[in-house]
This record gives C-alpha cells, sequence and structure tokens, in this order.
C-alpha cells in the first residue's frame, strides 16, 4: 500500500514546524515534502543583527536537509496549485517546471514585503525581508559611509551619512536601534567624516513605536532611539522617493541615499490565485485550520486568516510565535486525521515580546512582565536562542566575539541593488537579471 503524500508549502516558522513535527509522527509511515525556493529555514527575527555585522547570515539559516533528514525537499517556487487534482506545481531555480500530487497540503507560504503605491518607493527603497537584503544593507551602509569620506562636497557627505527608517514596528524599530550603533562604528574609522555622526530617523504614521505592544515597552524603545540622536517622526511617512532623497508627508524633503523600508508584510501572492476565500489577503480557516470545502487542505503562518479563540471575532496577528504553534498543530491534526490521536483547536495566549535594541539594551515582557536594559536583553537572547531549531551554539558565539572584540565592516560586494528589488515576491532569494 502506497504511503500518503503530505505537502508543505514553506519552510518559514509555519512550515518549518508543521514538518518537524509531521517527521516525529509519521515515523516513516507518511512521505513527507517541502517545496521551498531555499535549502533553509530563515529566523528573521535576527535579521537586522545580520544587517549591522553582528551575525553571519548562517547562523540564523538552518538547513532543512540536515535538520529534517526524514523530509523530502523540493528546491522550487510554487506557481500554482490546482486542489481538484490536488497538485502543486512549481518552477525550480534553473527555470524547469516539476508537480507533485498529494494527499494532504500544508499551505504555509507566510509573507513577503507590504509595498504601499508611492512614487519612487519600489526603485529606490530596500526592505529587511531575507538574507539578501541583509547583506545588501550591511554592504550599502558601509559603502554609502566610505563614499561620504570619499567626498568634499559637504551636501553629498550629509545625503550619504543619512538613514531613513519608514515603519516603526519590531523590523523598523531593531533595525534603527542597531543600525545607528553599526554607522557609529564606521564613523569612527573615518576620521575624514568630523565630528558629525550619521544621522537616522524613523518615520511612522502611528502615534508610536511599537504601536502593536504594551505601552511601556514602547515608551523603552522610544527613550532609547531618541537617546541614540534617532530622530523619531511619528505621523509622518514618505510621499515620494528619488535618487537624491525623499519627501515627506510634512513637505519637508531629506537628501538620503539609504531608504530602509520596514512598513510591514502582505501574504505570499501565492493565495491570490487559489480562487478561495479571503480575509485581507488572508486565506480563511478555520479553528482547526482547514479551508473550507477542502478538508485535505491546511493553512497556516502569515497567509492564513486563523481565528483568534482567546480573542473571539479577532484574527491571530501576523507573528512568528503564531506561525510556529500553528505549524505544530496542523501537524498534530494531519496525524489525526489518519487516526493518530485527535484533532484540536488552535488556541495560543501570547507567552510576551521581545524587541533587541542593541547594545545592552532592550525591551521584553514575559509572561506579562516588563523588562528593560540588561535584564530584557539576556530574555531576549535567551529567547532566540530557544527558538532557533540549529546553530545555536555558533550563533552565541557571535555574540559573544562581538563582545570581545572590534565589529568588522568590510563590505563583501556580492549583492548589486538590481538582485533584491523591494517589490519582489521572494525576498528570501536574488534576483538573477538575464
Amino acid at each position: 500500500m502506497a504511503r500518503p503524500v503530505v505537502v508543505i508549502v514553506g519552510a518559514g516558522f509555519a512550515g518549518y514546524y508543521a514538518a518537524r513535527t509531521l517527521s516525529r509522527r509519521a515515523r516513516g509511515r507518511a512521505e513527507l515534502v517541502v517545496v521551498n525556493p531555499t535549502d533553509h529555514f530563515l529566523y528573521v527575527p535576527l535579521l537586522p543583527e545580520v544587517a549591522t555585522g553582528l551575525l553571519e547570515p548562517r547562523r540564523i539559516a538552518v538547513s532543512v536537509p540536515e535538520t529534517l533528514p526524514a523530509v523530502r525537499l523540493i528546491l522550487g517556487e510554487v506557481d500554482g496549485i490546482d486542489l481538484a487534482a490536488r497538485e502543486v506545481r512549481w518552477t525550480d531555480p534553473e527555470d524547469r517546471p516539476g508537480q507533485i500530487g498529494y494527499d494532504r497540503l500544508v499551505l504555509a507560504a507566510g509573507s513577503v514585503n507590504k509595498l504601499l503605491p508611492i512614487p519612487g518607493v519600489a526603485e529606490h527603497a530596500h526592505g529587511l525581508r531575507g538574507s539578501p537584503e541583509a547583506l545588501y544593507l550591511r554592504d550599502h551602509m558601509t559603502r554609502q559611509i566610505e563614499l561620504a569620506d570619499a567626498t568634499d562636497d559637504p551636501g553629498e557627505r550629509a545625503a550619504r551619512s543619512t538613514f531613513v527608517v519608514v515603519g516603526a514596528g519590531y523590523t523598523g524599530t531593531e533595525m534603527a536601534a542597531q543600525g545607528v550603533l553599526y554607522t557609529d562604528v564606521l564613523h569612527s574609522r573615518h576620521p575624514r567624516l568630523g565630528r558629525r555622526r550619521p544621522r537616522w530617523l524613523v518615520l511612522d504614521v502611528a502615534g508610536r513605536v511599537l504601536p502593536e505592544l504594551d505601552e511601556r515597552l514602547s515608551r523603552t524603545a522610544d527613550r532609547v532611539l531618541r537617546e541614540r540622536g534617532v530622530d523619531v517622526r511619528l505621523g509622518t511617512s514618505v510621499q515620494e522617493a528619488t535618487h537624491e532623497g525623499v519627501r515627506l508627508t510634512d513637505g519637508s524633503f531629506l537628501p538620503t541615499r539609504s531608504l530602509i523600508w520596514c512598513v510591514g508584510v502582505r501574504p505570499d501572492p501565492l493565495v491570490d490565485q487559489l480562487g478561495l476565500e479571503t480575509v485581507n489577503g488572508r486565506l480563511v480557516v478555520d479553528e482547526y485550520l482547514n479551508v473550507p470545502g477542502h478538508p485535505e487542505v491546511y493553512a497556516c503562518g502569515d497567509a492564513a486568516a486563523v481565528p483568534d479563540l482567546t480573542r473571539p471575532g479577532q484574527l491571530t496577528p501576523m507573528t512568528a510565535q503564531h506561525a510556529q504553534r500553528q505549524g505544530r498543530q496542523a501537524a498534530h491534526n494531519i496525524a489525526a486525521s489518519y487516526g493518530q490521536g485527535r484533532r484540536r483547536p488552535y488556541k495560543h495566549h501570547d507567552l510576551g515580546f521581545v524587541v533587541d535594541l542593541g547594545g545592552v539594551q532592550a525591551a521584553a515582557n514575559p509572561l506579562g512582565v516588563p523588562l528593560t536594559g540588561l535584564p530584557a536583553k539576556t530574555v531576549a537572547r535567551g529567547y532566540h536562542l530557544l527558538s532557533l531549531p540549529g546553530n545555536r551554539v555558533r550563533t552565541a558565539a557571535d555574540w559573544v566575539l562581538d563582545a570581545m572584540l572590534p565589529r568588522q565592516t568590510a563590505q563583501l560586494g556580492v549583492l548589486p541593488p538590481p538582485g533584491v528589488p523591494l517589490d519582489t515576491a521572494t525576498p528570501e532569494r536574488v534576483v538573477v537579471r538575464r
């Protein structure tokens, strides 16, 4: 008798943990297949530390073949799903098509950069959703300070030393807080720049930093940013972006060569192609993570509109914490559909949040207890190490070395701007121009 085939689309938090849980439950009784553009699970929360030279990119890239040996990995970008025929189609990195049938399907395609219809943003901004973007930003920030040092034009020097972050959520706040420390290191190594520090700005239409979190965490992050000299402008965003700078909604113009887009995310465009019911672009599922009308199809993570049973009438937020647990629950419910255990609804209370602000600063509220400074930093790093499914020793070693040795700042020069466009549907991959 042929083994049932379970296909998992995506290897982010939801997909990776669904595959890991199923591989432990199935024990060879099912064929488990993950279709993903890369061969690794990317621990996205630590991307700001890659972008600022604190961590090497492989530290947060956990190999799927190495950690999930019982799972078949297909390198490919899913470009079609035939729900009637129960078939997934993909295109591999060499543009060759492929397809596979399934008995159970887990849609965990995740999310991509949210691109707003603002003139010039797609051409001149860069996000922070994948390793290529983080590596590009590290080189870009280094290059701008070096080019500022090379010029005698005060206007050009000021523009190249100005960095604008749009979005004061998790990613934007951490990027600005850690980015200013990185450019201060660069500035100290270029005495021709004088005493004028690189300038950082954070823009957001919201009324406070980290608007989705407790106000105490928000105040801590805001204070740390301002103490480091970051210009936090709330109720303000970008009206237009050009090669020379950005025009803001308050009418002012900021000369800059660095626009970092951290506005938020949207579900993967694959969801729109399915022809199924969506809410705010997310695929509608029931409390068991099943797609209505398709009992063989499950969806979880950022691509799914999962009912939040702890807050009736609302959806679970698009966070790694929820995606990871939804992936596990989807796996348990798939096992239950084959008679192993019983299915359960997804229900999870937030355990708290951590925001790493660089240096010895952080904000955290584990189990609702607000922490700042070194205690919060300890909790933040401990949480990340526990959440990483691999590379923990290497990651911890990088943190120890950063505390003991000077930060490395050399450009690698491997990713030109066209390779990491903001509007790509797959920010985890480099776009190859032919």
